[in-house]
């Protein structure tokens, strides 16, 4: 099974699509549009091996909007993805191998 956190604006998440369509059935999540929750985040944090801020995108202005910093907590940083779903970096792609952030896309063949 292979999931994408996938934003269909973004250049770099239909890059990554394309690249994960070739391996397989793919499940698209609209992550804008449906919200990954705390656990969901926090499964792919351990997966991904990453800190909350290296799954975030602090250059949005909801970063600065909602008083956010690189050196806040964990928590904090779930918690502001969760409330603006804009803040996750995408795409992200999610299979039994684990998790990887398709920047640059082809990172992703690593859990293919």
């Amino acid at each position: 099974m292979i999931t994408i956190w996938h934003n269909p604006r973004c250049s770099k998440s239909r890059e990554t699509l394309a690249i994960v369509q070739e391996a397989g059935p793919v499940t698209i999540r609209l992550y804008l549009e449906d919200a990954p929750s705390a656990e969901e985040i926090r499964d792919v944090l351990a997966q991904l091996g990453c800190a909350a801020i290296e799954m975030m995108r602090p250059k949005e202005a909801e970063f600065k909007a909602m008083g956010l910093s690189k050196t806040d907590s964990e928590d904090r940083l779930v918690t502001a993805m969760i409330e603006a779903p804009k803040l996750i970096e995408r795409p992200i792609v999610i299979t039994e191998k684990g998790a990887r952030i398709g920047r640059p896309p082809e990172t992703v063949r690593e859990v293919l």
